[in-house]
């Protein structure tokens, strides 16, 4: 069988790229699709695949201007020749689902989130833009929304990698889903023993508007308990000023740096709303409970009072609240570890095999 996974943009590891190394393994013979591809950023194991690039690539500055291109992305997937590919693995956040699939192949879509720029957070972006970006987004976005609603059509099958997500693709497409949650290299990381824990939080992710790590920071500010902030993004500098001398922000760090804090923090703060969140399940997998703001894909991975708790509001005042309730509460770090478990690497790869099997049956019945 001849596997094409296509995927909006290689210039990183975070969760989709993480996905599609899932799926590389999978299909270790498959050709990746991308709009742009930096392969010193990207793992070892894409790398190990063949990697086309659409168009947008070669434009100026690609690499670092690519989101800049988005109005130019669903001419250039329509483009990509997938002719002789009897499967196609889309990886759906950024403009990916839209390509062309011959009338004999299937389409399976991995949808991390409809674009968020043009749906659930399109003024939440607008807001934060410069004056041209958002004098022009209305435009370019109903353009862009028009043509993704459309270009929903073309996938067979979806499989979402949260409730959350599977919500969303009801609401803006109107079609149904499976859950799959994302694959987390739980394996990776491990607890310590009680008497090795600091005295300290942690908050853990890209530093950007929409995390709204700017609560974490001035809440810890007001308490004067120890939070160390492991990130870096937009908001580094901001947050920097912001802090009072008990919060520590490292920036970016090694793996090795990130795993030591999440196994001898006190908890992991998670102020905001992701569609599923890795962070979480990461903290969990060290052993480390989780106080999250209760929305999005934190309430399908931390369970109240048995691998963390949760937050009602994004406010300063609902964190020093929960951190308060926190410490009067206890947990069982195997238990922990042992709820992680349940987003590993072999599930997602079991479940998604599963998936892809029976679409294939049904595919060659019809």
């Amino acid at each position: 069988m001849k596997v094409a996974i296509v995927h909006y943009w290689l210039v990183g590891m975070r969760g989709g790229e993480k996905v599609v190394e899932a799926l590389c393994k999978m299909y270790p013979d498959a050709d990746v699709f991308t709009h742009v591809y930096v392969p010193h950023l990207i793992s070892d194991v894409i790398n190990r695949h063949r990697v086309i690039t659409s168009f947008i690539g070669k434009l100026p500055r690609a690499n670092k201007l690519y989101q800049r291109y988005l109005p130019a992305m669903p001419l250039a997937l329509e483009q990509l020749d997938l002719r002789g590919y009897d499967l196609i693995i889309s990886s759906e956040s950024g403009p990916a689902k839209g390509v062309v699939p011959p009338p004999e192949s299937l389409h399976i879509c991995y949808c991390h989130s409809p674009m968020r720029y043009i749906w659930n957070m399109f003024h939440d972006y607008r807001e934060r833009s410069g004056f041209f970006t958002r004098l022009m987004m209305p435009v370019l976005a109903h353009y862009v929304r028009s043509w993704d609603a459309v270009s929903a059509n073309r996938v067979d099958f979806y499989v979402a990698n949260s409730k959350t997500v599977a919500a969303r693709l009801q609401r803006y497409y109107r079609r149904d889903s499976v859950v799959v949650h994302p694959p987390v290299a739980v394996g990776d990381f491990s607890p310590v023993g009680p008497q090795e824990l600091g005295d300290y939080y942690l908050m853990v992710g890209e530093l950007v508007a929409y995390k709204r790590p700017e609560l974490a920071v001035e809440a810890f500010n007001r308490t004067g308990k120890k939070l160390v902030v492991i990130g870096g993004g937009q908001m580094l500098p901001q947050l920097r000023a912001l802090a009072q001398p008990n919060v520590t922000l490292l920036g970016s760090q090694p793996f090795d740096v990130l795993k030591h804090h999440y196994a001898r923090c006190q908890a992991l703060i998670f102020p905001g709303e992701e569609d599923f969140g890795i962070v979480p399940v990461e903290a969990m997998a060290s052993g480390r409970p989780v106080i999250a703001f209760k929305r999005g894909g934190a309430t399908e991975t931390v369970v109240d009072g048995y691998t963390g708790l949760f937050f009602n509001e994004q406010s300063c005042n609902a964190i020093q609240d929960a951190v308060v309730k926190f410490e009067d509460m206890t947990f069982d770090t195997d238990d922990i570890v042992e709820h992680a478990s349940k987003f590993s690497e072999t599930v997602f790869d079991t479940k998604m095999r599963a998936i892809i099997q029976r679409a294939l049956s049904e595919k060659v019945k019809s």
